[in-house]
């Protein structure tokens, strides 16, 4: 294995990105298997197997929130390693990541205190009716108590990657899913566990990622390593991360106050029917985006490494080959859709009302994806270079200022009012993406000046 990782300031892009985003690309995918697994075999089950996946579907918002409190902290600190990597400085990068690492263990064990004591109301909050809190509330119940390990696996692998060990980061998600695949039909069908199966295979085989990647960070094939002397919390370090992690968390942590928007309002309109289709749609945009996330994380390494080392013309390189490459791969997964939303809904359902309904909302709710390239490229971008109040900018103004608010006003425009629900998403995807190549345009050009001066 390379320990030195001075190759992202020399190799060329092209291969750089490809490098690196194959592994990324693949891990995000495995990474999503956790859940897309447990709702494949959960929808599968049998009788009242609709009701059990629009119940586990509602522990969504919940599970969100405990992914965006890793990526606070693992996607707001691995560039800031990367940066100081690219400036000379290892030391003060192995300290972020020791800081950042202490406080992970904090936050995790904050979050499933909370989550034991108040995972009821929570759901249904997020939308659960008295059809569906018992699945809702069976699966939390069990999975609350791995938060610890699902945060630190997802916030510590950022620095793996980061480090410019792609396929390390990948072997991680991958173990964990492998074990998630197995235990699955075992603890679901075999035991009779039901979704309380699928999330205790869930918890126990984030459980074995985590311990990978701490012996991995630990040990002396990593460049930056966990060490006592770097556990201690240093506020001076933690807190420029934690800014430039509040974007990545806004976007995850939204995606929690959106979906019980989306799941009121549809519950209103459509039922449990409705709140059902939504589990689906947002399963396939999770699954589809994932390879938009992994080459996006792919890039950050090269372009942090570089900006650190002030080199503007491969800060520049890499954000043209990302830009290109995400802008192909949505316009693809858009087309797909668009001509094959049944054979997409019906890998997470095969009960005929669900998946009728589902494959005529997928197209009304993946109407902008083909835009997701643009947007998704910028966002990476802004994170890479340590761009934090433009990375928050773009995420409040997508989710806060313009989805929100369309998923209230869309159902008074038009007849059909679940379908308007569904309409909101791709509204704003467009405005949002208008907005965010405009500040892109601006804030990049800038950035790259000052490196050039």
């Amino acid at each position: 294995m390379e320990k030195d990782n001075g190759f992202l300031g020399t190799e060329p892009v092209g291969k750089l990105l490809f490098r690196l985003a194959i592994p990324t690309i693949a891990a995000q995918l495995i990474n999503m298997l956790y859940n897309i697994v447990d709702r494949i075999y959960i929808g599968h089950m049998g009788a009242d197997s609709d009701l059990a996946l629009t119940g586990v579907g509602v522990c969504m918002p919940v599970i969100l929130f405990v992914s965006a409190f890793a990526a606070l902290i693992g996607s707001g600190g691995a560039p800031r390693a990367s940066i100081f990597m690219g400036k000379g400085d290892p030391e003060t990068a192995e300290k972020t990541m020791g800081s950042c690492f202490s406080l992970q263990v904090v936050v995790s064990l904050v979050t499933t205190a909370v989550l034991l004591a108040f995972h009821r109301p929570l759901l249904l909050t997020f939308g659960a009716s008295e059809n569906t809190i018992g699945y809702a509330a069976s699966y939390m119940q069990i999975y609350a108590l791995g938060t610890a390990f699902v945060q630190v696996t997802l916030g510590m692998n950022a620095y793996i990657t980061a480090q410019g060990f792609a396929k390390m980061g990948m072997l991680t998600v991958l173990i964990g899913a492998v074990c998630n695949i197995i235990l699955d039909p075992i603890f679901i069908f075999l035991l009779h566990m039901g979704v309380r199966g699928a999330a205790l295979a869930t918890i126990l085989s984030q459980g074995v990622s985590c311990v990978w990647v701490i012996r991995f960070l630990s040990s002396d094939k990593s460049i930056l390593r966990l060490k006592k002397s770097t556990l201690p919390i240093r506020l001076e370090l933690v807190g420029p991360c934690v800014a430039l992690g509040i974007a990545p968390f806004i976007m995850q942590a939204s995606e929690s106050v959106i979906s019980v928007c989306f799941n009121s309002s549809l519950l209103r309109y459509g039922g449990d029917l409705a709140v059902g289709s939504m589990t689906i749609l947002t399963s396939v945009m999770q699954f589809a985006m994932m390879p938009l996330q992994g080459l996006a994380q792919g890039a950050q390494p090269i372009a942090s490494y570089n900006f650190g080392a002030r080199n503007a013309s491969r800060v520049k390189a890499i954000f043209r080959l990302l830009l290109i490459s995400s802008v192909v791969y949505s316009v693809t997964l858009w087309g797909a859709i668009m001509l094959f939303p049944r054979a997409f809904a019906g890998i997470f359902t095969s009960v005929p009302a669900l998946l009728d309904f589902a494959s005529r909302a997928l197209r009304v709710y993946c109407g902008a994806v083909v835009l997701f390239g643009v947007q998704i490229a910028c966002q990476m971008t802004f994170m890479s270079l340590g761009n934090a109040k433009a990375s928050v900018t773009v995420a409040v103004v997508r989710k806060f200022v313009l989805l929100i608010p369309l998923i209230y006003i869309m159902p008074h425009l038009m007849a059909d009012k679940t379908m308007a629900v569904y309409t909101a998403e791709p509204v704003a995807d467009v405005l949002a993406v208008t907005f965010t190549a405009i500040l892109f345009s601006f804030q990049f050009k800038k950035a790259l000046r000052q490196l050039e001066s």
